[in-house]
């Protein structure tokens, strides 16, 4: 499995410096791109998310202050690294106070522009992992959550071993609270892809024009209230699994750009113009009956396809009466745990 290439930056008005920082960058692995000056940096940021900006403080036009303010302004999360010949203690110090990563002097040598480019990635992509973390902290998903006997679950659950390790899309499809979410989650946690992200989206809680710039992501002032760039979450699971919660619920317009991405491999932002390839897994949920839906004309069959390549299905509760008893004990020693 291909790895997210970090994007990088690099705004410097001497050309021979910007192609010795391509050069070194793209051999370690990274996607680099290049701005001639400020201003050039500057309509780059507009149209596009970088994960790191190398800028020189002194160029033509703009100026790096001026590359780090508006980084800050369109994508908070971007570290910027500034350099400068003309380095003075009082620049320095401006440049951390407006929150730059790093100030290197030139010239500055090879291993030690390797390094901090290293590290700076490296908080950049603690931070996303960290947040991640966050949201899902009051949440174990493990087998051993599932509380069962019923050999309808337990064949399940042996699926699960089975389908994990494949890259195709699955949709999982049951009642209202049979536990879709842990079953993806699951899915997740048992693949080659756990060690990335699992980012979950529930299709029914964002109006379409807002579920679409979730999704994919958007540029500044691609509408109303998008006051800087923001990746979506196809960009933010990359490496991982992207879980779409209640797939019968998305809007059939919306469908038909989510099955082209699907088909492409890459997305392109609200507002956007670059196309941007991505590694995810989709795994998708519903109580729906899609095929009734389909022949509604309330979802389209090509997208049902697209998502239905793994199946499985979570039997209701009333299917599976043997784990009654074994749910009702859990549920009273989690009780008795929290002093209920």
């Amino acid at each position: 499995m291909e790895r997210h290439k970090s994007r990088i930056l690099v705004v410097d008005d001497e050309k021979n410096l910007r192609e010795v920082l391509r050069i070194l960058l793209e051999g370690e692995g990274y996607q680099v791109d290049l701005a001639g000056d400020g201003t050039e940096g500057l309509a780059l940021l507009n149209r596009d998310i970088f994960d790191l900006i190398i800028t020189d403080i002194k160029m033509p036009g703009a100026d790096g202050f001026q590359v780090l303010r508006k980084s800050q302004e369109v994508s908070p999360e971007t570290l910027v690294i500034m350099t400068t010949a003309f380095g003075t203690t009082e620049s320095a110090i401006e440049a951390m106070k407006l929150g730059a990563y790093d100030y290197i002097h030139k010239p500055f040598k090879i291993d030690e522009i390797r390094l901090v480019v290293r590290r700076a990635l490296e908080k950049r992509k603690l931070r996303g992992e960290v947040s991640v973390l966050r949201d899902e902290l009051e949440t174990k998903y493990k087998l051993e959550n599932v509380i069962c006997k019923s050999p309808k679950m337990e064949e399940l659950i042996s699926a699960l071993h089975k389908v994990a390790q494949s890259n195709a899309s699955a949709l999982i499809t049951g009642e209202s609270g049979t536990g879709k979410d842990l079953v993806a989650r699951l899915l997740h946690e048992l693949s080659r892809r756990k060690t990335n992200n699992f980012i979950s989206m529930n299709c029914a809680a964002f109006p379409e024009g807002l579920l679409e710039s979730e999704l994919f992501g958007h540029m500044r002032g691609a509408f109303t209230g998008a006051v800087e760039n923001k990746p979506g979450l196809f960009e933010v699971a990359n490496g991982g699994t992207l879980f779409l919660d209640e797939i019968g619920e998305m809007p059939v317009s919306l469908q038909a750009k989510l099955l082209r991405v699907l088909e492409n491999g890459v997305l392109r932002r609200v507002g956007g113009t670059s196309d941007i390839p991505f590694d995810v897994r989709i795994v998708a949920a519903t109580n729906k009956d899609l095929p009734e839906e389909i022949a509604a004309t309330r979802f389209r069959e090509d997208l049902f396809y697209r998502l239905n390549v793994i199946h499985l299905h979570i039997r209701p509760l009333s299917e599976r009466k043997e784990d009654i008893p074994l749910l009702m004990v859990h549920f009273r020693v989690k009780c008795v745990g929290a002093g209920l």
